[in-house]
């Protein structure tokens, strides 16, 4: 979890000025097998790369941070950003086999989440 707050642009509802949301993301991993451990992924590596990017996002104003200082920081553009710079590092994270992200959903509010799928 990461509070930050966001304004969407080119929105003229409730949500238009800047506020903000303790977001979620839950970020699914895929792969054909599991090493000799028994482990499809080590979280250990997984988890400090989730916090690493989310770090950049923690208590920052989305609008001002790269790539939302050009993209709307919409719940599902910060699902492909988190999406597409885990499909960046997490296959490198298991050499024995191929593992990808499969996806991201991240949540503004307990009751509200966007899905974001690498392409396939």
């Amino acid at each position: 979890m990461f509070p930050a707050a966001h304004a969407l642009r080119n929105y003229y509802g409730k949500t238009e000025p800047i506020h903000g949301h303790n977001w979620r993301a839950k970020i699914t991993i895929t792969g054909p097998q599991v090493d000799s451990m028994g482990m499809l992924i080590d979280f250990v590596p997984l988890q400090k790369e989730i916090a690493r990017l989310t770090g950049r996002l923690d208590h920052r104003f989305l609008n001002e941070v790269e790539p939302f200082d050009r993209t709307n920081p919409s719940a599902e553009n910060v699902a492909r950003y988190l999406c597409e710079e885990l499909g960046k590092s997490v296959p490198g994270m298991q050499p024995e086999f191929a593992v990808t992200v499969d996806r991201v959903e991240v949540w503004e509010t307990d009751n509200c989440s966007a899905v974001y799928y690498l392409p396939k």
